[in-house]
């Protein structure tokens, strides 16, 4: 059983799923998930849109319904009786799960760890605990989890090899009715509902300002498959002169497609910063959630780009420094800094080499045998 429970985590997990069903085809995966997971040939008995919230204000509003899903999914591995629950990220509900799972004697696999470099190194001991082999993405993880002699594994991150452009950037502006010839400003507001609330509104009001300053710029946006439309057209109502259009095709012919981009912190940066793209990095939380994060992160940068390369190479505008003002000015700058590709360049080299779910697969496949 492979449980992800936001966009990011439903790619990552249908890597591992696609690499399991090449090692052993008879195997048989359920879950939670989304759309990459599905195609992927896991059985999802829950949509990662029933679990897409973040931060604690919004937790605790979604209480009820995150409860259901996590006795669901209880119920699910009583019925089925997994050999192993592989837990995908989200350590709000999947250490709790984690916790219910070893009462009931099954094998626990953690795929992308909780962010214990950033805040509270020390779960890692309750973690060593619930979890019988962590498998990391970044060497850095590993150090921290061997300095508590837990069970680990360094994979690399599977986004060397997931990251493959499609279409060339002409073919995709042209698919969408934007110019080959202008200024292609991205924008990627992020894949939770709140995200789109807290962060499109400034973003667009960015564009329009980028806009007004050089009528030779356009806009492309891309859409998460976790967020409905209609949420996006709604707020694009006040913008019909801007030369923008949205794009749901393949995200990474759609970032490919940007010449730079504003970009909701998490893995997107990451993914922006692979393909080279100039970026600005934005985040904007409620309050609650943003005073106990200041409060509890150690680490001077919250964008993954910059975490990876271990300095700041894109700016980071964060709660009210996310204002379309800041936003249009730094993306301006980034525009106009050509050093930001060649610190970018860097970034993938830090990620290991390609394989990442394959030699995850084979961990889990030794765990459970």
């Amino acid at each position: 059983m492979i449980i992800a429970g936001e966009a990011s985590g439903d790619m990552r997990a249908s890597g591992l799923a696609r690499a399991l069903k090449e090692l052993d085809p008879a195997i048989r995966l359920s879950g939670i998930g989304g759309q990459y997971m599905r195609q992927a040939g896991v059985e999802c008995f829950t949509d990662i849109t029933e679990l897409a919230v973040i931060g604690i204000a919004e937790v605790l509003k979604n209480l009820s319904r995150i409860k259901k899903v996590f006795d669901q999914t209880l119920k699910q591995i009583d019925t089925t009786q997994p050999d192993c629950v592989v837990l995908v990220d989200y350590p709000g509900f999947n250490l709790r799960l984690a916790r219910e799972i070893k009462k009931r004697h099954i094998k626990v696999i953690y795929y992308i760890s909780p962010q214990v470099w950033a805040w509270r190194e020390k779960r890692v001991l309750k973690i060593k605990e619930l979890v019988d082999r962590m498998i990391v993405l970044f060497p850095f993880e590993q150090d921290i989890y061997s300095k508590y002699e837990m069970n680990v594994d360094y994979v690399g991150h599977p986004l060397v090899d997931e990251i493959i452009v499609g279409k060339k950037q002409t073919e995709v502006l042209k698919s969408i009715g934007l110019s080959a010839s202008k200024t292609t400003i991205g924008i990627m507001p992020g894949s939770r509902t709140k995200e789109i609330e807290r962060h499109l509104p400034c973003m667009l009001e960015a564009a329009q300002k980028l806009f007004e300053k050089n009528k030779e710029r356009q806009f492309i946006l891309l859409k998460a498959s976790s967020i409905p439309l209609k949420l996006i057209q709604d707020q694009l109502f006040s913008y019909k002169h801007l030369p923008l259009k949205i794009y749901e095709g393949p995200t990474y012919d759609g970032i490919n497609a940007m010449d730079a981009a504003m970009v909701a912190s998490g893995t997107a940066t990451l993914e922006t910063a692979i393909l080279k793209k100039p970026m600005v990095i934005i985040y904007k939380t409620s309050w609650l959630t943003y005073c106990l994060a200041k409060a509890l992160i150690k680490i001077p940068y919250i964008g993954l780009a910059n975490i990876v390369a271990g300095k700041k190479v894109v700016e980071e505008l964060i709660q009210n420094d996310a204002n379309a003002v800041n936003i249009a000015n730094t993306m301006e700058t980034a525009l106009h800094n050509p050093q930001i590709v060649d610190d970018l360049a860097t970034i993938k080299t830090s990620l290991g080499e390609p394989g990442a779910s394959q030699r995850a697969a084979r961990i889990v496949l030794e765990t459970i045998k």
